[in-house]
């Protein structure tokens, strides 16, 4: 199967593998959030439950963020869509 995200079935088979990067990404955001809360907790003390809310979210949505963004590259890489869009932008330049 030639990765090109035009084929349905390779299609199907790239963002099914982004959505099992993006489920243990979402995993890793939570521990993430619950660790530094909690660090948090240990080193200072009791803080404002706003704060400690704000902090998770903060903390859970970067890391989800960056993981998205990093899922998709390796999407792009690995479905040969770097190497086409590379390729056009020579025969543009010629």
């Amino acid at each position: 199967m030639e990765p090109d995200l035009d084929n349905p079935d390779y299609a199907r088979l790239a963002w099914g593998r982004y959505r099992r990067i993006f489920g243990i990404v979402a995993v890793v955001a939570v521990l993430s959030a619950i660790v530094a809360v909690a660090a948090l907790y240990i080193s200072i003390g009791e803080f404002q439950l706003h704060a400690s809310i704000a902090m998770a979210i903060g903390i859970g949505l970067s890391v989800l963020l960056g993981g998205a963004l990093m899922g998709l590259i390796f999407m792009s890489s690995g479905t040969g869509h770097d190497e086409r869009s590379r390729d056009a932008t020579e025969r543009k330049n010629r």
